[in-house]
């Protein structure tokens, strides 16, 4: 599968990827802003202008002139924030991809901000906040990215605080979106069912009102930390909600294949050594995994679950158990095998849609990895051999890089603290 990338003269960077077989068309449009590119007093101002990007336009007067518009089109379509990024996207039958394309584009460049729709979509997003405080299962990674970077913008909420959205001002989202949806910021992403020179133009005349003012930056993450840290909230739950991680690397880092291949060992899918020994062997929890976020100057690798609240320092002490064998024992030619064609196998099926193949090329693109075709990825990760993920495994999981996030019934992190120990 292959792909082109065209930056065009106003600095936006365009992304084509054909799927001549496809019946639909997606549309991604992505700028180079997230939580990580705010300011403490307005954190949760990215998301809110994402919300508020829907709620009208000059061209489309109101939320419900554009959901009608896109809903007449059958399409697919949403928006997300991240720390890093945000992302605009719709998915059509593919003869109606310019269609969608002129949405799109209108709420990214032209958006009102209608300042009666900034009042109620203030409480929509503070009940949002609070929907994730009802689920500790989603809370407790708010809270392991706090104890890894405390009051910087990587340890920040994406979504704010109830303080921080209460606090933003129709004239705080207008600075933002002028500030940071820019040419150069800007990223467009067509995959699926089209014609290139047609789409090329398409995309040109769309975006030919986009700001050519300069980029904003944001602050680096800065890193420090001499022995395991503990984050804890008490709260009356019917299981215990865990991330046990340790810090690892930024985007371009060479050894991260590796760790994405470690993660795979440890946890992932049912027959890893996490599931096999938590969930099959142990009876402590229903769901475990393993993953490595890379981020574009620091990233985390992370094992999770869910686990009986009278059984916590029994699992966490099986978890680090684990993490010794493969940090300390050459994973067998068998088992690295299984877990290559594992993840090539969830990669590959992963991407057989237009928007799941937009959304791979556009955030490797707003994060600043080199793009690589599916098989390009594929064929790194048949590469990875044992000795390189006991190098990855000795240099990463270590007691000066390993953080503890937790949500349930307990009051003292004391309680966990002798059991962090590598």
């Amino acid at each position: 599968m292959h792909f082109k990338k065209k930056t065009l003269s106003s600095g936006v960077r365009v992304v084509m990827v054909p799927m001549p077989q496809s019946l639909t068309t997606t549309v991604l449009v992505l700028t180079e802003t997230g939580s990580k590119y705010e300011e403490k007093r307005i954190n949760g101002i990215s998301h809110f202008l994402e919300h508020l990007c829907f709620k009208g336009t000059e061209k489309r007067p109101g939320a419900k002139a554009i959901s009608e518009e896109l809903d007449g089109l059958g399409a697919s379509y949403n928006a997300f924030t991240s720390h890093e990024y945000t992302g605009y996207y719709a998915k059509t039958e593919s003869s109606l991809f310019e269609k969608a394309l002129d949405v799109v584009s209108d709420i990214y460049l032209q958006p009102t901000f209608p300042k009666e729709e900034i009042e109620k979509e203030r409480g929509v997003i503070i009940g949002e906040i609070e929907m994730y405080e009802d689920n500790p299962q989603r809370e407790v990674w708010d809270l392991f990215t706090d104890v890894l970077y405390g009051n910087q913008p990587a340890g920040w909420n994406v979504a704010g605080t109830r303080e921080s959205v209460a606090r933003i001002q129709r004239k705080d989202i207008a600075s933002y979106h002028k500030k940071h949806y820019v040419a150069e910021a800007t990223i467009i992403v067509v995959a699926g069912k089209y014609n290139e020179e047609n789409a090329l133009q398409s995309i040109q005349k769309a975006f030919s009102r986009v700001s050519e003012s300069r980029k904003h930056g944001k602050k680096k993450t800065t890193e420090s930390q001499k022995k395991p840290a503990i984050l804890l909230k008490h709260k009356k739950t019917s299981q215990t909600h865990l991330v046990l991680g340790f810090r690892s690397y930024g985007v371009n880092h060479p050894a991260n294949q590796s760790l994405d291949v470690l993660a795979a060992v440890l946890g992932g899918g049912m027959s890893s050594r996490l599931f096999s020994r938590i969930r099959d062997e142990m009876g402590a929890g229903y769901y475990v995994g393993a993953s490595n976020e890379e981020l574009t100057d620091h990233g985390y690798f992370s094992i999770y679950t869910g686990v009986k609240n009278d059984r916590v320092v029994e699992v966490l002490r099986a978890i680090l158990d684990e993490v010794r064998r493969v940090r300390d024992g050459a994973v067998s030619d068998t088992e690295l095998t299984k877990v290559k064609n594992y993840l090539i196998g969830n990669l590959f099926s992963g991407l057989e849609t237009s928007n799941s193949l937009a959304m791979f090329y556009g955030i490797a693109e707003a994060t600043g990895m080199p793009l690589k075709t599916p098989e390009e990825r594929a064929e790194k990760i048949r590469k990875t051999r044992a000795h390189d993920i006991m190098r990855v495994a000795g240099d990463i999981l270590k007691n000066n890089r390993m953080n503890l996030a937790l949500i349930g019934p307990f009051k003292d992190k004391k309680n966990f603290t002798d059991v962090l120990s590598l």
